[in-house]
């Protein structure tokens, strides 16, 4: 459906996996700014409010307001203390997904933008102490792959490692 959109393979999966589990009109609020995903779930008929670039960390007072869902997207791993957001999280359902730690490959981090580095890149357990921890219970999830078109070992193991995971979970 958004072949054309990149990266089509996570976009997909994602859309499939909230699909599942949040029905449009649902009022979404999604952590980050606007982005070529939110545009997505506006198409598919959801209500979406993004976050307006505010270092979450510091200024989390959106997460206290009325929403059905909040989505997380590729978010947590560049928070330092992304218990304090899912905490404080009002909405009673959670659809996130967060890239995990490849044992073959190093963290994350831009020399040029000190906003896009990533403190964690998660292994899906630790992934899921967080979220039960701050008061989650997940009732599904999902991992996949992200195949690169290039050659050599990584990409190889990139066909058969999974590189994302995503997670249903609602208020305990």
């Amino acid at each position: 459906m958004y072949e054309h959109t990149y990266p089509s393979k996570r976009f997909q999966k994602t859309l499939e996996f909230l699909n599942q589990h949040v029905t449009a009109p649902s009022h979404i609020l999604d952590l980050g700014v606007k982005n070529p995903f939110s545009e997505i779930m506006l198409k598919e008929g959801y209500k979406v409010t993004n976050t307006g670039g505010e270092d979450l960390d510091e200024k989390f007072d959106i997460v206290k307001q009325d929403f059905e869902v909040v989505t997380a997207f590729e978010i947590f791993e560049h928070l330092l203390n992304p218990y304090t957001i899912l905490k404080n999280t009002k909405a009673e359902k959670l659809v996130a997904s967060v890239p995990l730690r490849l044992w073959f490959s190093e963290a994350y981090r831009s020399k040029t933008d000190m906003r896009d580095r990533h403190y964690h890149e998660f292994e899906d357990w630790q992934f899921d102490w967080l979220l039960e921890k701050s008061g989650w219970e997940i009732k599904d999830r999902l991992k996949w792959t992200n195949p690169v078109n290039k050659v050599g070992i990584r990409p190889i193991l990139r066909r058969f490692t999974p590189r994302y995971y995503a997670v249903y979970a609602e208020r305990k």
